[in-house]
């Protein structure tokens, strides 16, 4: 393809366009490419696409572009048919395609505004050039109305005459635009660019993705999908020779290594222009010599989707709460956030210490289970970088049971009610999963529920509201599936208060709160007969 000097470096890459293989890949050749250039194809919908291709404009003095002797671009729009071919294609009405090149173009999600790349126009029309003569590349941006056309062009407001600024990718969230610069700090000949996309319409200083992706070469026609993997295209990391297709995964702070997505994507030609339609098809564009005509467009399926892997270590010891003595070989396992369990391992013999490797940005659930404790749910959160340090989790367990007094109780947390109410609250309901869980571990155990109400109101109505309380915690058990005839309880009214908010005595709400409760008592001829005796804690 030739080249020449006088012209941008991203023109001429306009028109003259390894570590792992996501899959097997088949490509096939459209039927829309022309004997010329054919590139850059975006989605305008779910089954309709825009595309650079010859203008189709008919002049009475022919007029070519002097890199390739070949008509100017202009954007066409067509329709996917049930092949992946595209079909009726048709140029773009509105205020676009003027008398030089439109190419690349994203659209945002309710396809009513698009950005593209455009030679550089002034507000009349009139081209514009750079102080060394240079027609330099434009990112724009338009309104695109309900019959189709392009209207209230503007050049966005980080463009330059003195260098150039195009082929735009833009997030699923709409809320970062990714685009091709040789402005000042760039690493390389061109290189890619973000910039933040605020809600008044303003945009972020451009800022450079860094030399994780940019190279001193070309970087190249940015593709951000929505799992925030960068496509895109490369002269300067290790490949089959000219521009090859890389995926990079975006994360908060870093950015994965570059992978090569390999052949028969990649040739010893240029191949740029990648984009998905969904996770095992899509289309990119090369100017390999199997095409029709210079640079054209190709379909491809793939039959797996691209992984790009991060991990972040989650540890810590295991002990009990109480006296802090180590617990090893108890069971930590680890769950998705759908409740899949992940992993599951003992904690070490020597320091009671567990480790799981699990993928970023994610939610899990920490499960702890040891002979005498309560079983211990943890919530853990991974973030979204590369390299993170570990996440450090240490897990106590409490004993099953506690000696309050001359009574066993089951350890756990105090279940409390709101005021002149007797339904199970969801903090509640937590501590009694904790009851039926000591109960199904204890198939002989029988447990006494003795409910409180606070001093308010009167004695008797509190009585009634008491044992009310408590057969809603019997109950709840029951519907989890304990036999009724392990479950006994009653209500004591405002008998037995927690503190001196009796009659007459002005106290909070909150002090108040503490004496609307229910404990659980282990009936006491049942302890000789099972082993809970050696885990009781005074």
């Amino acid at each position: 393809m030739k080249k020449i000097i006088t012209l941008s470096l991203l023109l001429c890459s306009f028109l003259m366009m390894a570590q792992s293989t996501p899959g097997k890949h088949s490509i096939k050749l459209l039927k829309v490419n022309t004997k010329n250039s054919d590139f850059g194809l975006n989605f305008y919908g779910k089954d309709r696409v825009v595309f650079a291709s010859p203008t189709e404009k008919v002049a009475i003095i022919r007029r070519n572009w002097d890199g390739n002797d070949q008509p100017y671009l202009d954007l066409f729009v067509g329709d996917i048919d049930s092949t992946g071919q595209i079909i009726n294609k048709k140029s773009l009405r509105g205020d676009v395609n003027r008398k030089q090149h439109e190419a690349s173009v994203t659209f945002t999600k309710d396809l009513k505004t698009v950005y593209f790349s455009a030679n550089n126009y002034d507000a009349k029309g009139k081209s514009v050039k750079s102080s060394k003569g240079i027609d330099n590349i434009q990112l724009y941006k338009a309104s695109v109305g309900a019959d189709g056309a392009w209207t209230d062009v503007k050049k966005l407001d980080f463009n330059s005459d003195e260098f150039q600024t195009g082929l735009p990718s833009l997030t699923v969230d709409e809320k970062k635009l990714y685009f091709v610069s040789d402005r000042p700090g760039s690493i390389g000949k061109t290189d890619i660019w973000v910039v933040d996309v605020n809600e008044d319409g303003t945009y972020s200083e451009p800022e450079n993705l860094g030399s994780e992706v940019n190279t001193e070469e070309r970087e190249m026609f940015p593709h951000i999908d929505g799992d925030n993997v960068l496509y895109f295209s490369s002269n300067g990391h290790a490949g089959f020779g000219n521009l090859d297709l890389f995926a990079s995964k975006i994360y908060d702070h870093t950015i994965s290594e570059p992978i090569n997505l390999g052949e028969p994507l990649n040739s010893p030609k240029d191949d740029f222009a990648y984009i998905l339609r969904d996770e095992t098809q899509g289309y990119f564009s090369s100017n390999r010599k199997e095409g029709k005509g210079d640079d054209d467009i190709y379909s491809f399926k793939v039959d797996e989707k691209l992984f790009i892997e991060c991990l972040q270590t989650v540890k810590g010891v295991v002990r009990d709460k109480v006296t802090q003595e180590l617990l090893p070989g108890a069971l930590v396992s680890i769950l998705d956030s759908d409740g899949n369990q992940l992993q599951i391992t003992a904690a070490t013999e020597d320091t009671a210490a567990y480790t799981f490797d699990v993928p970023c940005d994610s939610e899990y659930t920490l499960v702890t289970v040891n002979d005498g404790y309560l079983k211990l749910d943890l919530e853990v959160s991974t973030v979204n970088d590369l390299n993170a340090p570990a996440i450090v989790q240490n897990v106590d367990l409490e004993p099953e049971f506690k000696l309050v007094g001359d009574e066993v109780l089951v350890n756990i947390n105090v279940i409390y009610f709101d005021f002149d109410k007797h339904n199970i609250r969801k903090d509640a309901a937590e501590e009694l999963d904790k009851v039926v869980e000591v109960l199904n571990k204890y198939p002989d155990l029988r447990i006494h529920s003795a409910s409180h109400t606070d001093s308010r109101g009167p004695k008797g109505y509190n009585q009634k509201l008491s044992e009310r309380r408590a057969k809603s915690t019997v109950e709840y058990m029951i519907a989890k599936g304990i036999d009724p005839s392990r479950l006994t309880y009653e209500g004591l009214g405002e008998s037995q208060l927690t503190n001196k908010c009796a009659d007459g005595v002005n106290c909070s709400s909150a002090e108040h709160q503490l004496n609307r409760r229910t404990n659980f008592t282990v009936e006491k001829e049942e302890i000789e007969e099972t082993e809970i005796e050696e885990t009781v804690i005074e």
